[in-house]
């Protein structure tokens, strides 16, 4: 059968496809539960251009807005796309612009090594559901790749979508090839690999890592896979052969019956730069002879260095002050690595630590660590850095064994320097725990026992689990309290911290203006701004306008209604406080009328404002009717409300809006009111009942029906009254005191401009971080009394402060639809932090809770393509800017940056008297 290319899917073509959308959909949809439900290592997925399955998506109706960039297709939902609608069927299957130029797009078949060029938008699709697609749209190239299992503590499958590129030369005839392998494969494979393609006797051969053009090491033909091995994408690797002369195969098939993954290339005529590395020459300058010498060590990969070499490095830095001045090579988009790894490779006491002899703190036996070795591989790179010299470092052997204890760290894509900070601190921290064997504990609720008891138990089974020089030096302890919002429960808990991740303000917080309306008359609107949190609730905004400094200041008798106003009617009532302030937009129109605040529910006046008609029949039926201005709400206390009430009510609340030839509306309504004659004015003017009239409505002023002044109306009820609005009532009110009002928030080109630039203080950011707030709608808290989920506030407190405290500035924010980076620039101080009046606990000795900075990590430019760097303080107040491999001295003027990410402080005894520092923030 014939499949078109594209078309429209219309009922008489249903027996042209052979599959209707939603048939296409429930297939994919089981197929995708079942390949869930058997994961295992081995399986085959295969890369599918994004732009292709997003058109499939669309065709079969389903939701396009979430980036599926890189993802696993799952079932999604259908995002109600009319199915009388024709929808254009996706034509074939197109992914060669997903091959890197220069590959083989011919044909679709079974190729694991076709190169796929870096950064296109593709996603996964596992093997049965490629099969439909390609039975269903034909097209093509194939692009399979394997399920791997990564990981010690932390295991995880993932899908190899850029297997290992290795460049070989061979050292004979410095002939160049490049051979694509899994990273799972082992070292005996690769040699398996080697010999067979170019027909070579395994046991005359030697392969060596290359790193650089530098020869490493002998690969040691074992089990050991090749990310275990330490080799990196599109790295060197030298072939030795015993034997002069062999037979060279640059083509030939696999065990599959596959084109081989061994591609010959052109020596270069000039030199290259290899990972970020010196410039490699294209002469030979390698050695004909084998030299094995190789160094056996034992199952734990320890450091060459002894404990002796460690205390020597650490005498001569203390002595000579020397050191810590090299820079890491960028393996491929590691510079997020090498930012963090600089900023924990200076931080005074893990240098101390780990120059001295650890080896007795090992813990070889935790499950949740890597057995030592990521503790290891870290110590033995902070002694080479601070060893003399200032040679780069390349951090290959660390870099592999932080991809085995957080296996999203394997590849070579850019990630975020806080998040490898957040691992790594918890890997050094179980690779060092001193506690062997966890004793269980059982949490138990404060009581109303003093704050101080709870938190040293809390703190004392921390350490009972916890013990090792990352707890000693990083770790700090904070005061959660949680508050229902329904019995008033308080649970109070005390809880470790690594770092603080502080949110800038401006992404916490959101200014929104709200008219003020008085309900009894007694003056004008009047807009407030008030800045809230982004995710708090109506009652944040209730009190920030009542009682706020920015608020209205209102009397304790009185409370606000708040209403969103919309085509000039009152659409709903905002009463629950505990609404997410989210639902409001910044395009909206809010009011809040002031009323008494009394026990009971009180009878509401509506009132409505629309233009004369032309003629009693138009009102009648409120045809072509045009409401106008903004309605006004009276709140009636006093006993029922009667249709005889309403006309004195609608004259009082409208006494504000008068006007008067002598003087301006503002300055009129102001001698009014002061004046006390309100009433007098409001006869002179309203004495002809004929100046307006009134009629009962509905809530959006569409019907029209008179007012019996012997109706007597239900408490609690709200009345709706349409005021028309007449060329005579114009000339004695002034409406536009009601009309056009302000947005919730409306920023012009200048203030966002300005805004930008503006920096906010380190403070403020923790301000933020210690608000309270009530907790997400995902993130609701189970109330031990009401037995359900409820949203909770959270207020956290500063407890218990390390020696070390790091800050994470949140500069990314990410949504469904949207992922932003703010530039704000925060000031913060260099020297003098002093947070005293932000910890709630009495120290026992009494300890200083001033720091002092020592290091940043930074990143600049967006999202996409960002680099990061850092800063690092040695001795002697000597700044230094470590950028990868460069490194370079700076002045302290040129540390704070709006690129500044995360910052490294460190406890001092004593403030330092520096004039302009901490005390300017």
């Amino acid at each position: 059968m014939t499949i078109p290319e594209s078309g429209c899917y219309m009922d008489n073509e249903t027996s042209c496809l052979p599959c209707t959308p939603e048939e296409e959909k429930r297939v994919v949809d089981e197929l995708t539960k079942e390949a869930d439900s058997n994961l295992k290592e081995g399986n085959l997925y295969y890369v599918l251009s994004n732009r292709w399955y997003m058109d499939w998506l669309r065709y079969t109706g389903q939701d396009t807005g979430d980036n599926m960039f890189g993802k696993f297709i799952g079932p999604l939902s259908r995002n109600g796309v009319d199915s009388k609608t024709p929808i254009r069927r996706p034509g074939q299957i197109d992914n060669s612009h997903l091959v890197l130029d220069g590959s083989d797009v011919d044909g679709i078949d079974l190729d694991m090594h076709k190169t796929l060029e870096e950064g296109r938008d593709y996603v996964l699709v596992p093997q049965e559901i490629w099969k439909k697609f390609h039975d269903w749209y034909k097209g093509g190239p194939a692009l399979p790749r394997k399920l791997i299992y990564q990981g010690v503590a932390h295991k995880c499958y993932s899908v190899e979508v850029y297997p290992l590129s290795l460049k070989l030369t061979d050292s004979r005839d410095d002939k160049k090839y490049i051979i694509r392998i899994s990273k799972k494969e082992s070292v005996r494979a690769l040699y398996n690999k080697v010999c067979s393609l170019l027909d070579l006797d395994p046991e005359k051969v030697g392969i060596w890592d290359n790193f650089n053009g530098r020869k490493h090491k002998l690969l040691t033909v074992s089990d050991e896979d090749l990310e275990e091995a330490c080799l990196q994408i599109d790295q060197d690797i030298l072939l030795e052969v015993q034997s002069e002369g062999f037979h060279s195969s640059r083509s030939g098939m696999d065990s599959t019956g596959n084109e081989l993954a061994l591609v010959a290339v052109d020596p270069p005529s000039t030199s290259i730069s290899i990972a970020g590395g010196p410039a490699v020459s294209n002469s030979n300058g390698y050695s004909s002879g084998f030299g094995y010498n190789i160094i056996k060590g034992n199952g734990l990969n320890l450091p060459l260095t002894t404990a002796d070499d460690g205390n020597d490095i650490l005498s001569s830095v203390k002595k000579c002050g020397g050191g810590g001045l090299a820079g890491l090579q960028n393996l491929g988009n590691t510079c997020f690595m090498n930012s963090s790894l600089q900023c924990l490779i200076h931080t005074p006491p893990l240098v101390e630590y780990f120059l001295q002899d650890y080896t007795e703190e090992i813990n070889k036996q935790n499950p949740l660590g890597l057995h030592g070795e990521l503790a290891i591989a870290f110590g033995e790179l902070l002694r080479k850095i601070w060893s003399t010299g200032r040679a780069p470092i390349a951090p290959r052997a660390f870099k592999g064994k932080l991809a085995r204890f957080a296996p999203q760290f394997s590849g070579y894509n850019q990630h975020d320097s806080q998040e490898l900070l957040a691992f790594l601190l918890d890997g050094l921290h179980e690779d060092l725990n001193r506690v062997k064997n966890k004793p269980y504990i059982e949490a138990k609720d404060a009581n109303g026992r003093p704050d101080w008891k709870v938190a040293n138990e809390c703190w004392q089974n921390h350490k009972a689990r916890n013990d090792s020089v990352i707890v000693d030096v990083c770790q700090g302890q904070y005061k959660s309290t949680l508050v229902c919002p329904s019995c008033s429960k308080i649970s109070v808990t005390f809880d470790p911290f690594m770092y603080l991740s502080l949110p800038l303000p401006s992404t916490v917080t959101r200014s929104m203006t709200i008219t003020v309306l008085y309900g009894d008359g007694g003056a004008l609107p009047m807009p407030f701004t008030v800045s809230v949190l982004k995710h708090g609730c109506l009652k944040d905004l209730i009190q920030a306008l009542s009682d706020g400094p920015d608020g209205c200041c209102l009397k304790s008798d009185d409370k606000l209604l708040l209403a969103e106003v919309y085509d000039h009617h009152i659409h709903r009532y905002l009463e629950n406080p505990y609404e997410q302030l989210s639902n409001i937009k910044d395009d909206d129109h809010i009011v809040a009328y002031r009323v008494p605040k009394v026990p009971e529910k009180l009878t509401r006046l509506e009132i409505i404002f629309r233009s004369k008609q032309k003629c009693m029949s138009d009102i009648s039926n409120g045809a072509d009717s045009e409401l106008l201005g903004t309605p006004l709400v009276y709140c009636f206390a006093d006993g029922l409300l009667t249709g005889a009430d309403i006309q004195p009510l609608a004259h009082k609340i409208l006494v504000p809006l008068m006007r008067t030839t002598s003087a301006s509306p503002s300055n009129q309504v102001q001698t009014n009111a002061a004046s006390g004659d309100a009433m007098e004015l409001e006869e002179e003017f309203n004495g002809d009942s004929s100046s307006f009239h009134l009629w009962l409505t509905d809530e959006k002023g569409t019907s029209c029906l008179p007012i019996d002044t012997a109706c007597v109306f239900e408490q609690g009820q709200t009345v709706r009254v349409l005021l028309e609005w007449s060329d005579r009532v114009r000339e004695l009110y002034d409406v536009s005191y009601i009309e056009n009002l302000p947005e919730v928030y409306k920023t012009t080109g200048y203030i966002a401009k300005k805004n930008k630039h503006e920096a906010i203080s380190l403070f403020s950011c923790l301000e933020a971080f210690l608000k309270e707030e009530p907790l997400g709608p995902d993130d609701m808290w189970y109330c031990p009394t009401c037995k359900e989920h409820r949203q909770a506030t959270k207020k956290l407190d500063l407890w218990r402060l390390p020696e070390i405290l790091v800050f994470h500035l949140k500069r990314f924010s990410y949504s469904r639809y949207l992922k932003n980076k703010l530039d704000t620039s925060v000031n913060f101080p260099i020297r003098n932090l002093d947070l005293s009046k932000y910890v709630r606990s009495k120290d026992d000795p009494p300890q200083s809770h001033v720091y002092e900075l020592y290091a940043i990590s930074n990143h600049y430019g967006g999202l996409g393509g960002g680099h990061y760097s850092a800063y690092a303080k040695l001795e002697g107040d000597k700044w230094y800017h470590f950028d990868d491999s460069h490194v370079s001295s700076v002045s302290e003027d040129e540390i704070k940056t709006s690129a500044a990410y995360v910052l490294f402080y460190r406890r001092v005894e004593k403030p330092v008297s520096v004039v302009g520092d901490a005390s300017n923030i």
